[in-house]
Parts: structure tokens; C-alpha cells; sequence
């Protein structure tokens, strides 16, 4: 096989690769979604249906527990603000049925419309997070009506701020659930105190959940990224569960520690419970309104009459900031995705962010990782061009070789090899720095694509966001260029049809990569033109040489 054909095959493979991202239903079913965004906190959801308590034991003789209804009338919006947060809070249910993110808008042209990751925009899409508390008697659902204080909360020089809500029943069992908000950061904490005022023993549980509805997807196919749940637990750290897994079975796991979440692109919404050293129970589920459910539910607990006793967990929903997520929970950083060669992506995010640390820029991060990734794999480069150097000098011996033995394959491919022997070159060694490029290619693919840091990120002039394709093609024009430089440096294919093929190539790499992320583009632009100058100073050097 020669070089032409091995470059043929290798950039096929290549376009394959990529393609083959956009098409893997195992990782999440047909309907994905992107972020939606209000301009201002006004819902408007009377018709959105609340989910049913889930059907999980309060003991292990599996007693069915119901949810206590009241009369069917929208709550009270609390409204709570923080500095990255625009939170609305359900009095029905003590919903989170509101999350705007604040230092997020949806684009940089419209930098008031922020993300808007939890809502309840009408009854074919919502995405919220409830709980509540089950029990043998009265059960807390999303349907449990509570009553507040006041409605409106905010973070102005403290660094917490807390919301309680209160609920007391016809037989003594008082509960009060206090959510907690932070100043800077994206996580509640969500605690029920339950007073026993009865005369009897209560035992129940808590739990939590995140409740959402598919979404017509929007995205580009070839911009593919999950959307659906993960549940993560000792025994597997990253348990993807799709909304088609979740239509064909639902899920229960028994876990001492881990988290439950539901993915979104650069945004996530995560249960976490506080307490590691007991077992909580993990499961998905499907609603009876076409909607999906994770939760996790904690430890059932037994409560003496007069005894108060408390339930509590974390609620994440925000950015996929890697710094950050990382330290709320072990392996929450894993729902940054960067797929199989994630041992790659994780050191070139790393190295990424070190230098952005000085540039302040990402685009000549980029840049610079380029150069570095260049230097360290110099001498294998050098290798493959000065092989392609010499097949160069020795094409005219190939080609009259070739004219000669055209009747006889057999006799031109020893002819061909004698050649190739006798000049001790490799005809597969210009592979190897195509063969270098493929997997770090993928890679820094899926850290633009799921590294938040570079969501709306600038590099110069046109270019305001690294993480989607370039608005005037500039990016993808040289690239052609750059590639199309590239290949006068090698040997032109023997065979016609091969090199017509070839000659085509930089055509199609430029409409494909039109549509990557700019980022991804700058990164093969500043490579070709390494590549450039590398493969022209060994060609010239050989040929001076020969000559």
C-alpha cells in the first residue's frame, strides 16, 4: 500500500470517526435538547402536570406508600437571588421549578438572556427538581401543598441565605424543609426536619429527584453530545442511562456513596447526598406525562413520638465548570465527557488552562498547546517527512519503473521494492505523523465541545466564540489552503484516480470543517502550517543535498 492511498484511507477514516460521534444512539436516544433561556423569571405553568411519589419502600417488608394530595391549584412562586442564580421555588411540592444562570447568557449578542436550565415553560417541556418525604401515614410530594414566611429572597452581604417551608398534618407530624443557597456557588442544600408530635411512631424516608421531558433536538448532528441521565456509584463511577434506556426498564441501584444527574450539554443538575457512610437508593424512572425521572432516595429512618430527626441532601445546577464539580462530589468531573481517548483530552484541557492562565485568551492557548504538541513529536514528524522527501526524489525512478512493468503487477512491485531498499525508504513512513494527529484531533474535539471554559470564549476579531464553527469561514478556508500547501510537499499519487481523489480532498475538508467549532479549526490550521514549514525545510534540506 502506498503513502497516497494510507493518507487516503487514514483522512476517510477521519471523516468516518467523526461522523460515527454524531450517530451513537447507545449514548442518548433521537430527541436531545439545548439550553433554553427566559429574558425574565414569568412562567407560566397551570397546565404542568407534578409527578406522582415514586414507588419506593420505606422497610424492607415493602410497604406501598401513595402520595397525600390536596386540593389541585398552582403554589406560591418564592422567588430567591443570588449572584449567579435566579431561583423560583414551588410551594407546591417545594419545587425548584426555576434556575436561571446568571453568568451565562444564551449568546454574546443578547447578553441578557441568560441560560435557563430548570423551568416549567408549559406541559410539553419541563425540567425541575422535587422531593419529598414518604412515609407509612402522611407522605411529603410534589403534590404536598406548604406554606412560607415570605416569598422573595436575597444574597446580599451574607454568603448563605435559607428558605424554609413548613407542613403540618391532621396527626401531629410537623416538617420543615429548609433549602439553602450560596453565595458564588451553583449547589442547595436541602434539609427536612421532622418533628414527631404524635402519639405514635413514624418511620419514612426522604428522597429527591430530577424530573424532565425530552426536547426537539436542536443542535447540529455532527455537534452530537449527551443529554439524558447518569447515576454513578462505587462500583461504576459513569453509568450513562438514556431516555430510551429508561422507556425500556427503569433502574434501582443500592449505592453507600455516589450521585445521581441529569446531563445537558455544558450544564448539569446533580442529586448528592451528604451523608457517604449510609446507603441510598438510586433509580430512574418514567412519569405517566412522557417525562424521565432520576432520584436518589436516602436511608429510612424511625422517629419516637416527641424526637425530631433530620433528612438531608445537595442539589447541583449549573456549569460544568471541571474545578468546581470536582469538588462537590467523587466523579462528578466525569460529566464532562471527552470519550475514548479522554487519557489524552484530560492533560490537553489541563495544559489548556495552564497557559490560558498567562494568554488570557484561548484561541492562542490553542495555539501555543499546537506548538508544544509539535515539539514534543518533532522527531517522529521529522521521520515521516524526511521518508516522504525521499519518495519524493525517487517518484521519476517510480514512475518510468511503473511504465515499464504496467502488463506486470508482480514484476513492478519487486521493481518498486528493490527501489525502496536500495534508497533505505519506508514508503509507510510519512504515515506515522498522520498517524499522530488522529487521536489528539479527537481529542481536543471533545474538550471544546464539553469544556464549559471555552462556551462564548474570544480569540480575535471575528471570532467571539471558540466553541462553535466560524461565522465567515475564514478559519475552514485556510485550513484548505494549509492542506492543499501540504500535499504539493509530498509525492504525487502513481495512480490517476488516487490522485484525483487526492486533489479533491482539501475541497471536502474545507465544507466539512465549516461546520466544526472554531477552535477545533484554529488547532489544524496552526498545525498545517507547522507542518508546513517542518516538511519544507527537511524536503529542501534532502533534495540540497542530492542534488
Amino acid at each position: 500500500m502506498d503513502t497516497a492511498r494510507f493518507l487516503l484511507l487514514i483522512s476517510l477514516g477521519l471523516v468516518l470517526t467523526m461522523i460515527y460521534t454524531a450517530w451513537l444512539k447507545d449514548y442518548g436516544p433521537s430527541g436531545q435538547t439545548t439550553s433554553s433561556s427566559l429574558e425574565t423569571p414569568v412562567l407560566q405553568s397551570d397546565s404542568v402536570p407534578f409527578a406522582e411519589a415514586p414507588a419506593l419502600d420505606i422497610e424492607e417488608s415493602g410497604i406501598p406508600l401513595s402520595a397525600s394530595k390536596t386540593e389541585e391549584s398552582e403554589g406560591e412562586k418564592i422567588r430567591v437571588t443570588t449572584d449567579v442564580l435566579d431561583i423560583e421555588i414551588n410551594t407546591r411540592g417545594g419545587t425548584i421549578e426555576y434556575a436561571a444562570l446568571k453568568q451565562y447568557p444564551v449568546t454574546k449578542k443578547n447578553p441578557t438572556k441568560k441560560i435557563m436550565l430548570l423551568h416549567r415553560k408549559s406541559s410539553d417541556f419541563f425540567y425541575v427538581v422535587q422531593g419529598g418525604v414518604l412515609s407509612k401515614g402522611n407522605a411529603i410530594t410534589p403534590e404536598t401543598y406548604f406554606y412560607v414566611e415570605k416569598t422573595n429572597y436575597a444574597i446580599e452581604n451574607e454568603d448563605s441565605i435559607t428558605v424554609p417551608l413548613y407542613f403540618n398534618s391532621e396527626d401531629g407530624i410537623k416538617v420543615t424543609k429548609n433549602i439553602t443557597f450560596y453565595k458564588g456557588q451553583y449547589v442547595a442544600d436541602i434539609d427536612y426536619e421532622i418533628n414527631n408530635q404524635s402519639q405514635d411512631n413514624w418511620t419514612g424516608r426522604a428522597y429527591g429527584e430530577i424530573n424532565r421531558t425530552k426536547q426537539k433536538e436542536q443542535e447540529s448532528r455532527l455537534l452530537y453530545t449527551y443529554t439524558g441521565a447518569v447515576i454513578s456509584t462505587p462500583k461504576n463511577r459513569y453509568e450513562k442511562i438514556s431516555f430510551d434506556d429508561i422507556d425500556d426498564e427503569e433502574e434501582k441501584v443500592l449505592a453507600d456513596n455516589g450521585w445521581a444527574a441529569m446531563l445537558q450539554h455544558y450544564f448539569l443538575t446533580a442529586l448528592i447526598p451528604k451523608e457517604k457512610e449510609e446507603t441510598y437508593t438510586y433509580y430512574t424512572r418514567k412519569g405517566s406525562s412522557k417525562n424521565y425521572i432520576v432520584g436518589a432516595a436516602l436511608p429510612t429512618k424511625n422517629i419516637a413520638p416527641g424526637e425530631i430527626i433530620g433528612f438531608s441532601h445537595r442539589a447541583y445546577f449549573g456549569p460544568k465548570t471541571q474545578k468546581e464539580i470536582e469538588k462537590i462530589a467523587e466523579g462528578l468531573s466525569l460529566t464532562v465527557d471527552y470519550g475514548i481517548f479522554w487519557f489524552i483530552a484530560k492533560p490537553l484541557y489541563w495544559l489548556l488552562d495552564y497557559i490560558n492562565t498567562f494568554t488570557k485568551n484561548w484561541g492562542w492557548s490553542i495555539v501555543l498547546v499546537t506548538v508544544f504538541l509539535k515539539l514534543l513529536f518533532y522527531k517522529l514528524s521529522a521521520a515521516g517527512y524526511r521518508s516522504m522527501a525521499n519518495m519524493r526524489r525517487v517518484q521519476p525512478r517510480l514512475i518510468a519503473i511503473k511504465e515499464r512493468h504496467k502488463d506486470d503487477r508482480a514484476q513492478l512491485n519487486k521493481a518498486m521494492m528493490d527501489i525502496y531498499k536500495k534508497e533505505k525508504i519506508n514508503p509507510l513512513g510519512g504515515c506515522f505523523p498522520i498517524l499522530v494527529q488522529i487521536p489528539v484531533f479527537i481529542s481536543l474535539y471533545w474538550v471544546l465541545l464539553e469544556s464549559v471554559e471555552l462556551r462564548q470564549a474570544e480569540f480575535i476579531l471575528w471570532i467571539d466564540d471558540l466553541s462553535i464553527a466560524d461565522p465567515f469561514f475564514v478559519l475552514p478556508l485556510l485550513m484548505g489552503i494549509t492542506m492543499f500547501l501540504q500535499q504539493k510537499l509530498n509525492p504525487a499519487p502513481m495512480d490517476p484516480i488516487q490522485a484525483k481523489v487526492m486533489a479533491v480532498l482539501p475541497v471536502v475538508f474545507t465544507v466539512f470543517f465549516a461546520f466544526f467549532p472554531a477552535g477545533l479549526v484554529l488547532y489544524w490550521v496552526a498545525n498545517n502550517v507547522l507542518s508546513i514549514v517542518q516538511q519544507w525545510a527537511i524536503t529542501r534540506s534532502i533534495e540540497k543535498n542530492t542534488s
